[in-house]
């Protein structure tokens, strides 16, 4: 390796190597006791004048919590390794998966998909809800109480056999398993709760291609289809670090699905027969779908609850995936009016069109929803957006408020990027007339959160 000169001309050890960084608290354990969940599945504690952000606990509990990350300033990261004073509310954790080897709720060596299983099912609800909260306070300075709700028709908790998509990575020996909690080990171990009934049977019993992401998803017909993917060896050097915070994380992610080498079927024709009322979708398997099998049913019947779109109206879908609202749109505007679908993903695009064709009043526009909208000239009585979990964002915001909608109707996964929505919204003079907050993730800590908006 050619050494580099310092500023004097003369190599530096110093500037070779960087000083070896304080590891801080990590390692170290701390007597807590839990106050408030926050965004991201963590209670918050307080220790010696620092937050630490404590995963597996309940709010209420006294813990030992092992600090696990520490990034210096006023706060660390540990994970819960004995319980001092239990909740009532605590359980035997749902999931061994999420829970490692240790074989508790104490455990940071498990995978990150059931991050609230060791809570009861009013906890978990009470817990999403008290989050949802908290950031719509904070973020936009609203208050508003929330009751969280299932997707089951019958609105019983449905915690285990919701999942129909399940990504899983393959070890070195050819087995698949979930991701390591912030890590790029696989946990070889499939009883995750989440996955349908028989989606992930037989999976086990197989050797894989090592080093292979498998996609099983299993589509409203109830074929089970199974894709491998296999990365890019640059892009995957560079994205399997644990490094970095959730948001450079969910980069990498992306990153590496845009260097996909190979794409190949091993079970099922990769092509999903998904069904909403009396639409039908065919699109790939490696395409976007809710993984709740409720989902696009019971966000389908709150679009169409609070829609104010008439015949002869004019209805916007941004960031419209397939169209599944947009073909609620449509059955409202009826064959005089008009629903502007907008969607960057090209295959969900061609998906919608086909499933849509039928409906000439919906037209769709392949590209981004900041590029669409000044193209879109008349005005909309209904806006209806399901931005990424990064959230729409000022630019589209105030363009969709400059179009003047009667009503406004945002869905968002991240209730962060929820309640910085629902603050530029305000700014635009919409204020958070409804909410619903939909438990579409059971036994995790995220939530779907659906917003009616008007002036």
């Amino acid at each position: 390796m050619t050494r580099r000169s310092g500023p004097g001309g003369q190599g530096s050890d110093h500037d070779q190597r960087r000083e070896p960084r304080d590891p801080g608290w990590v390692g170290r354990e701390v007597d807590v006791v839990l106050g408030d969940p926050a965004h991201g599945g963590f209670c918050v504690a307080r220790h010696e004048g620092r937050v630490v952000f404590v995963r597996h606990g309940i709010p209420g509990e006294r813990v030992l919590a092992r600090v696990t990350e520490d990034r210096g300033g006023g706060y660390c990261f540990a994970v819960v390794t004995e319980v001092i004073e239990a909740s009532e509310h605590r359980v035997e954790p749902l999931c061994p998966v999420a829970t490692g080897s240790e074989g508790d709720a104490a455990s940071s060596n498990g995978a990150g998909c059931c991050d609230l299983s060791h809570m009861d099912a009013a906890a978990q609800r009470d817990w999403k809800a008290r989050v949802v909260e908290g950031q719509l306070r904070r973020i936009a300075h609203i208050e508003r109480a929330v009751r969280v709700e299932s997707l089951h028709e019958d609105g019983e908790p449905e915690l285990t056999g919701w999942r129909t998509r399940v990504r899983l990575a393959v070890d070195r020996e050819g087995n698949a398993g979930y991701r390591r909690y912030r890590g790029s080990e696989v946990v070889a171990d499939l009883r995750c709760p989440q996955a349908m009934a028989g989606l992930l049977d037989g999976i086990g019993d197989r050797g894989w291609r090592p080093g292979c992401e498998l996609l099983v998803v299993a589509d409203s017909s109830g074929q089970r289809h199974i894709v491998e993917t296999v990365t890019a060896p640059d892009s995957r050097g560079r994205a399997s670090g644990s490094q970095g915070g959730s948001r450079q994380r969910a980069a990498s992610r992306r990153a590496r699905a845009a260097h996909r080498s190979e794409v190949r079927i091993l079970e099922g024709s990769g092509d999903t027969a998904q069904v909403v009322g009396d639409a039908a979708w065919e699109l790939p398997a490696t395409g976007f779908w809710q993984a709740h099998r409720h989902a696009a049913e019971r966000y389908s019947a709150v679009v169409r609850e609070w829609s104010t779109a008439g015949p002869g109206d004019v209805a916007w879908d941004l960031y419209s995936g397939a169209g599944v609202f947009a073909h609620v749109l449509a059955g409202q505007v009826g064959p005089g009016g008009r629903v502007e679908a907008v969607e960057a993903d090209a295959r969900a695009v061609a998906a919608g069109e086909q499933a849509l064709a039928g409906l000439p009043q919906v037209r769709f526009h392949a590209m981004p929803t900041a590029r669409a909208l000044p193209e879109l000239a008349e005005r909309p009585t209904v806006v209806v957006l399901d931005p990424p979990r990064a959230g729409a964002g000022r630019e589209v915001i105030e363009r969709v408020a400059a179009a003047g909608p009667d009503r406004i109707i945002h869905i968002g996964c991240d209730p962060a990027a929820f309640a910085r929505d629902c603050a530029l919204y305000a700014e635009q003079g919409y204020e958070l007339a409804d909410l619903r907050v939909l438990d579409a993730f059971p036994l995790t800590h995220h939530m779907e959160c659906v917003a009616l908006l008007q002036r």
